[in-house]
């Protein structure tokens, strides 16, 4: 007996089959199918044969394989019972019920008491489907890894592009080709990071940018993840995503995965995913920000780093302003006796020494420019030299005597106490001042992999989301540390990177952007030589990087010549004068303009106006740079394109070329197939076209 189901978006269809008493299979995950599409019919078609050196049936990868079914690769459960030994389940009376775009499905495995349950759900608005699984046992287990719905497939794709990177570096591609055996990243350091971003595509033959097939996948957790793609001998694909391996310390009886977010398209590329995932993150945002304007953002930490005095910060909020800031930053070096990264993490008092009269007279002057205040925090963490570790050292988590980072150390956010303390002390500062946003940083991996911290600290962030539902929580995280989805259900805005070298950060960005929208992402004008680079970039070009996204500054205003000044100015007041379509439209990743220019689209969702920002990143292998296909747009409409910054290009740029002087008007399908042959430039500068549909 065959019984079968099926959820639908716009761009894809999921099929899922039970063949006979068997667990629940995935069978189809591509192109729309017609509603009247026979089920039983496919599924029977995606039988497989046997043959020598086969078992006697060929078994079908279910959405968690297991070691009891003589399964010939990974299982999708792996735990010990209560004695250690390892268990091998085997599921049945499987009970599969749909309510409209949710299935929700539970097994039982009577002979060791464990009840499997999964939910799989379409997000038509969004165009992706959600996975996610649980696990439920009769006595106290200790699991090592336990899989959200497992997908398979993928015979016609190439391989697997996932992400890694560090510090200043984030967002670096890897491609994988399928080959026997499994491609497995598992993230040891606790935090979903820089090293293991928890997202993947799976790419068809020739998928580019914008054509071809992909798959894509994202894994919302913040406390590490294990991915595994495979290829079974028999040919079967599969794709596995969880915690990280072992990321529970302590026997337990329940236990259950983050979510799971996958989207499909056959023929629009990695963009045909990104849209959906950008869609996803905007809309999950809390309701009390979602639609409120993104105000230009200033953080005063490169320019005084520790050493705060009121004056001099009145003095800079005041040059910040008159550049178009509307929100101060305060970032760290506030509070406790903290002069050096070596103190006072924990004592989240306001340092009498600094602000003897408070944050009140500082924050006045911030709110009479017209700007929001805003403050730097790092709850989770803590200095041995503090007041809170002196008080409570059975609060680290894990040994005394471990090695330290940036001469911090963790707290164990899964216990009670903590969590009560932490929002004791946040909740007394955000009720005391006018703080409408908090930078929440977290510059260290965890001692050893733990799932309770993570479970403890989204516990704290809800908490503070529902007393303060118009406060703005940026995940910092060192720069990149934890920009995944589950962060992002309690955070509005995130901080990819340390780096604030433009070029540095265009790479970050154009490879962020297959998962995050604009909205969320913020990106700063830093200064003139980076800090963490020590390259000296253009103003243009700082400032025109930083309003790809959510536009702010980092810098000493004072170390400002007038001609930056008004440069950025400038370029603030467009953005500005722009934002709200901006960070509302679809920003896409463009092919062409040769290998070191990297191209975006933000593409307003009625596609009645975009901006391309082509980012000359280096020097190209050819005098000049082949043409930037746009996409998306309506083929049957004309676009009056325009170069905003004409004024930018050189000397050696010779031609009198008509789009460096006057507005082209050209048909949506010319600008996608041909594309725009932009005029010669120097590396390390960027061309910024608008356009809008008559």
């Amino acid at each position: 007996m065959i019984q079968t189901w099926r959820l639908d978006v716009e761009q894809a269809t999921l099929v899922l089959a039970r063949r006979g008493d068997r667990m629940v299979e995935i069978v189809y995950l591509g192109a729309p199918l017609p509603a009247d599409a026979d089920l039983d019919q496919i599924v029977q078609a995606t039988q497989r044969d046997v043959t020598g050196g086969m078992l006697d049936q060929n078994l079908p990868l279910t959405i968690c394989p297991e070691l009891g079914e003589s399964i010939q690769g990974h299982a999708g459960l792996k735990l010990n019972g209560p004695s250690g030994q390892l268990m091998r389940p085997t599921f049945s009376n499987v009970q599969v019920h749909q309510m409209d775009a949710r299935i929700e499905i539970e097994a039982r495995d009577q002979q060791n008491g464990l009840t499997f349950t999964a939910t799989l759900a379409a997000h038509a608005s969004e165009q992706v489907f959600y996975a996610r699984a649980a696990l439920k046992t009769s006595e106290p287990c200790r699991l090592s890894w336990l899989s959200a719905p497992v997908v398979t497939g993928f015979a016609h794709t190439n391989g697997i592009l996932d992400f890694t990177g560090r510090w200043c570096g984030e967002f670096i591609e890897q491609s994988t080709p399928w080959r026997a055996g499994a491609h497995m990243r598992d993230n040891p350091t606790g935090r979903s990071g820089h090293e293991h971003f928890p997202g993947a595509f799976v790419l068809g033959k020739g998928a580019t940018n914008n054509q071809g097939e992909a798959y894509g996948f994202h894994y919302a957790w913040s406390g590490g993840h294990c991915m595994i793609a495979e290829q079974l001998p028999d040919g079967q694909r599969q794709l596995q995503f969880g915690h990280a391996l072992d990321s529970y310390n302590e026997l337990a009886m329940e236990f259950e995965t983050a979510p799971l977010y996958f989207t499909y398209t056959a023929d629009q590329g990695l963009n045909g995913c990104a849209i959906a995932f950008q869609r996803l993150v905007k809309a999950n945002l809390k309701s009390e920000v979602r639609d409120e304007v993104r105000p230009v953002h200033y953080n005063c930490w490169e320019a005084v780093y520790f050493d705060h005095k009121l004056e001099q910060l009145k003095h800079i909020a005041n040059k910040a302003a008159a550049l178009g800031a509307e929100r101060f930053v305060l970032d760290d070096g506030w509070f406790g006796n903290r002069n050096d990264d070596t103190s006072s993490l924990g004592d989240w008092q306001v340092d009498p020494k600094k602000f003897p009269d408070g944050l009140t007279p500082l924050i006045e002057y911030v709110r009479g420019l017209n700007m929001q205040f805003g403050l730097w925090v790092e709850p989770e963490m803590v200095n041995a030299n503090s007041a809170l570790y002196r008080a409570h050292p059975e609060w680290l988590l894990g040994p005394a005597d471990q090695l330290p980072g940036r001469h911090q150390f963790v707290l164990d956010m899964a216990l009670e106490e903590v969590q009560d303390y932490l929002f004791d002390q946040l909740s007394a500062l955000l009720n005391q001042y006018e703080i409408s946003y908090l930078k929440w940083d977290h510059n260290r991996v965890l001692p050893f992999k733990h799932a309770a911290q993570t479970e403890g600290t989204y516990a704290l962030l809800a908490r503070l989301n529902d007393a303060f539902p118009k406060l703005v929580i940026e995940s910092c995280a060192s720069g990149g540390g934890r920009l995944d989805y589950g962060i992002l259900q309690h955070t509005q805005r995130v901080w990819l990177s340390d780096s604030n070298d433009a070029l540095e950060r265009a790479k970050i960005q154009h490879n962020a952007a297959l998962f995050l929208p604009a909205a969320v992402t913020g990106s700063h004008v830093g200064p003139r030589i980076c800090h963490t680079s020590g390259r000296q970039i253009d103003m243009q070009t700082r400032a025109w990087v930083a309003a790809q996204r959510h536009m702010g500054f980092e810098m000493d205003p004072d170390e400002l010549t007038d001609e930056e000044a008004a440069t950025l100015a400038a370029v603030t007041a467009w953005w500005q004068n722009n934002r709200e379509w901006m960070l509302d439209a679809d920003l896409l990743r463009l092919d062409g303009g040769g290998q070191n220019i990297l191209s975006e689209l933000h593409l307003a969702r009625d596609k009645g106006r975009f901006v391309l920002f082509a980012n000359k990143i280096d020097t190209s292998d050819t005098i000049l740079e082949t043409p930037i296909r746009l996409a998306r747009l309506e083929a049957d409409a004309h676009y009056k394109i325009e170069i905003v910054n004409h004024d930018q290009y050189p000397h050696l740029s010779r031609s009198d070329l008509p789009i460096k002087n006057k507005a082209l008007t050209l048909p949506g399908s010319f600008l996608c197939q041909t594309g725009i042959q932009l005029p010669w430039n120097f590396p390390g500068r960027v061309s910024v076209i608008e356009g809008i549909k008559v």
